[in-house]
């Protein structure tokens, strides 16, 4: 908290930067992240779907039984 005035002061000063991102870079900045939230939307959908399918499994065995 000490330094929040000073990081304010840097934030209000800040000059645009004159850069310049190609193509290349923009696609492949696109397509990390399409990656990423892929992997997170497919790690929730493992940690779902395997204990629902063990559970189905085992429901059906009972009922055969």
């Amino acid at each position: 908290m000490k330094h929040l005035p000073l990081i304010a002061l840097f934030a209000l000063v800040a000059a645009p930067a004159q850069a310049y991102v190609g193509p290349g870079a923009g696609a492949g900045a696109i397509l990390a992240s399409i990656a990423v939230v892929a992997g997170i939307v497919l790690l929730f959908a493992g940690f779902l779907y395997f204990p629902i399918k063990r559970a189905l499994k085992a429901r059906k065995a009972t009922s055969q039984d």
